[in-house]
């Protein structure tokens, strides 16, 4: 065991000497105990050159013996390298990167709004996580954490960084934003850890995870952690981490072995379907206690929630539109045992450490195939047993074939479901009610139509374009409605010729057309048409003697 060192240096020095000093011995202990891992024989968290302080917590929660991913990173992380893990989620990359950053943020002081940590987190149920193993894992020492993310209020957060902060637990949205107001100062910071980056870039924070590094200082030590490497995470990798030690505990996109996967393939895409062979999983089911529902849309959170309490299960919806108090509030009563069944969008796939929850159920296939990994890692932690079961719909063809190329198999095993109608459940009700939909589009559909359809049957008129031949003028038909009754509008014509026979003709003059000036073009005069013209020409005119010019004696 090593030498326990006091500290020199002032109280308000910085602990970064302090810090190399005591890896200086770390340094020879990890080195002395990293063949006994490679024989096969499982270190302990004190060989592993933590502090007693961080021992006696962890022993205080049963954890004596470190994950493999823990046993890799710590002595590396406490010899001041960066890391770049990776992982699948539930292995506990959280210790990962936890332990080592308490252990040298142990001596030293923080400073007013200067942390001396920073983790960032994509979610804020990740970010609650991270917190609360913080406050376990850290309770005999006296460090201070705070914890910043959206939808709470800012008062309290902002008090404990007046007041000088070690670690600091963020989103990456909240961090900037603090940042750009001048309430954080970064120039502090001597570790900065990226958890779950691969959802980062799901999520669209690629931009401000890049943001972060740049505004931090040089020299810190970055913990890199994701259960993916995309090519973007990579790029991100080779550019900021200085000669990181890459420690992969698993292959990339796999699954952990304790988790029994299974599907149930769907005959339609029918939704109420689903739902019955959800339920008929859950109460056909010996082993179920705790489980997770997953959807792709917030729409189906609340649905299938509802669905499964009309039912008599006790279930809650969570996901990102409701309020940060109803999740925070929901995933303890999860944690309580008081739900026994949390219905949740990919919000929770990450971020949410239950150990009791024994079944996974993907009521939608994931869009991404890396979710799946993360959805079913929420079972089968710490090293126990938990089944994943997945609804497979016609519509998923392509999402699940995405999955198995992922997970490089060939198919996953099948669930056969006793009892359980899988095809599409139409009631009398909606059965009515569908057909007098129907009925109704077929109605609207023939109006929308137009009635350039309906001339399509009508029989073609032939309007007499044969040489020597006249239009043939078929009768009409009488209306069914009236027999003896006529149509409005041929009253209206009947009525139009009338007027027009009692109307006296229009007096034509004798000039030829052709010898009629263009002034002298004949106008149609409304104002005296219903009396009959008299002729000009039979009044004489006076005042011009004999010469009367010729235009007036014409009639208008």
């Amino acid at each position: 065991m090593r030498a326990t060192r006091k500290a020199p240096g002032r109280a308000g020095e910085s602990a970064a000497p302090e810090a190399a000093a005591e890896t200086a011995d770390i340094t020879a202990a990890a080195a002395a105990k990293a063949p006994k891992a490679k024989k096969g024989d499982k270190p302990t968290f004190a060989e592993l050159g933590l502090a007693p302080k961080i021992v006696k917590a962890l022993t205080d929660k049963g954890y004596e013996y470190p994950t493999p991913i823990q046993a890799q990173s710590i002595p590396h992380a406490l010899e001041n390298r960066d890391v770049l893990g990776i992982a699948q989620t539930g292995t506990g990359k959280t210790g990962a990167f936890i332990l080592p950053v308490m252990h040298k943020l142990a001596r030293g002081r923080a400073r007013a709004r200067m942390p001396r940590c920073v983790v960032v987190c994509p979610t804020r149920e990740l970010a609650a996580q991270v917190a609360e193993n913080v406050e376990e894992y850290g309770k005999y020492l006296k460090l201070e954490m705070a914890l910043l993310i959206g939808g709470v209020s800012f008062a309290k957060q902002q008090a404990k960084l007046d007041k000088g902060v070690d670690i600091l637990i963020a989103t990456p949205g909240r961090l900037l934003d603090q940042f750009e107001r001048g309430k954080i100062l970064l120039t502090g910071v001597q570790a900065l850890v990226v958890d779950e980056a691969d959802r980062m870039l799901d999520m669209g924070f690629i931009p401000d995870i890049e943001r972060i590094f740049e505004i931090t200082p040089f020299t810190r030590q970055v913990l890199f952690f994701s259960a993916t490497m995309p090519p973007e995470i990579t790029r991100i990798v080779q550019t900021f981490l200085h000669n990181p030690v890459r420690v992969e505990v698993a292959r990339q996109s796999t699954t952990a072995k304790n988790v029994t996967q299974r599907i149930i393939k769907m005959p339609s895409n029918d939704s109420r379907a689903k739902r019955n062979a959800l339920r008929g999983i859950i109460e056909q089911s010996d082993t179920f206690e705790f489980g997770i529902v997953f959807c792709n849309r917030k729409r189906d959170v609340d649905i299938v929630a509802k669905s499964l309490n009309k039912h008599g299960h006790n279930a809650e919806p969570i996901h990102g539109d409701l309020p940060q108090s109803v999740r925070t509030q929901t995933l303890q009563n999860f944690r309580d045992g008081k739900i026994k069944v949390l219905v949740a969008s990919d919000v929770a796939a990450r971020g949410l450490d239950v150990d009791t929850i024994t079944h996974v159920f993907n009521y939608d296939v994931p869009n991404h195939a890396e979710d799946y990994v993360h959805r079913i890692g929420r079972t089968g932690r710490a090293g126990r047993h938990g089944e994943a079961i997945m609804l497979v719909s016609p519509v998923d063809g392509k999402n699940y074939d995405a999955v198995l190329d992922m997970l490089k198999l060939k198919k996953i095993e099948e669930l056969k479901l006793d009892g359980v109608s899988l095809e599409a459940d139409v009631r009398e009700g909606d059965k009515k009610h569908r057909n007098s939909k129907g009925r109704g589009r077929d109605r609207n559909s023939s109006r929308s139509r137009g009635r350039g359809d309906d001339r399509r049957d009508r029989p073609v008129k032939d309007h007499g374009q044969t040489a020597g031949m006249e239009p043939v003028k078929k009768p009409r038909k009488a209306s069914s409605n009236s027999d003896d009754k006529p149509r409005r509008s041929e009253n209206r014509k009947s009525e139009s010729r009338k007027k027009d026979e009692t109307k006296p003709q229009r007096a034509k003059s004798d000039t030829p057309r052709s010898e009629k000036p263009r002034s002298e073009k004949p106008r149609s005069d409304k104002r005296n048409t219903s009396k009959p013209r008299q002729n000009n020409e039979s009044k004489k005119s006076s005042g011009f003697g004999d010469d009367v010019p010729s235009f007036l004696k014409q009639g208008f």
